[in-house]
């Protein structure tokens, strides 16, 4: 399915103040990709953070790296004010990571959970590796086609999630050394599956689809839901990488 990224704009803005509390899975991706960052450097004149939304990622990245100068990106504005948070003087810059415009090359690109956002995946890539010095370092994390299995299989909702072999061939096809990259798995729980749902829209997947989740169809939501698992799961199939732009 092709991403409207009016509706994913709507549906973050909407979500953003119970993101953090929720996105218990892309908090331990943003850990585990700057712990292995951290490995290969931890001083950068210039970062630039994709889709910081809510900084959890930004509060990761000013724990544990040197800067000098910090800039963000995010479809919508009141991104920044979270931002701000932990880094007072940020560089923002809002709107669509693939039309912003850093004055500056940049040492570390990093992103967590957005890149599946991108219809092209090598396209993005092409485009934001303009922004990124020679031997720069670009570190992101996304998701494989595992991901919300459950979730497609009961709504057909999927977005073209490519496997870790197809991104490190495109990777290494567009100039860039794979210098980490890591799949795992991690399986939420719930007590049923309206509280699911309520997961899904407090970290904005429901960005997945336009539809206005009326009450008939969320109790058909449940109900097949039900039938078909004995278990209320989500699983997710986090994809970690940091390559350097040779």
């Amino acid at each position: 399915m092709s991403v409207d990224l009016k509706n994913v704009k709507k549906q973050f803005e909407k979500s953003m103040n119970d993101y953090d509390k929720n996105a218990l899975v892309q908090d331990l991706m943003a850990s585990k990709m700057i712990i292995e960052l951290s490995k290969i450097s931890s001083e950068f004149d210039n970062i630039l953070e994709l889709g910081a939304g809510t900084g959890l990622l930004t509060k990761r990245i000013c724990s544990s790296l040197v800067y000098k100068n910090f800039y963000a990106n995010d479809l919508v504005e009141k991104s920044k004010m979270y931002v701000s948070r932990y880094v007072s003087d940020v560089n923002f810059l809002c709107g669509n990571a693939l039309k912003i415009k850093p004055q500056k090359k940049m040492d570390l690109i990093v992103s967590n959970a957005m890149f599946q956002w991108f219809d092209n995946l090598e396209k993005a890539l092409e485009i934001i590796r303009g922004s990124l010095k020679k031997e720069g370092i670009l570190a992101f994390s996304t998701f494989g086609p595992s991901n919300y299995k459950q979730l497609a299989e009961i709504t057909g909702l999927k977005l073209k999630y490519q496997t870790k072999s197809e991104i490190e061939e495109t990777l290494v096809k567009l100039g860039f050394e794979v210098l980490y990259c890591e799949e795992f798995y991690e399986t939420l729980q719930f007590n049923s599956a309206l509280e699911l749902l309520a997961h899904m829209k407090h970290t904005g997947v429901n960005s997945l689809s336009e539809k206005t989740w009326t009450v008939k169809k969320v109790k058909d939501f449940c109900d097949k839901f039900n039938k078909k698992y004995k278990k209320v799961e989500l699983t997710y199939a986090p994809i970690i990488v940091v390559c350097k732009y040779l």
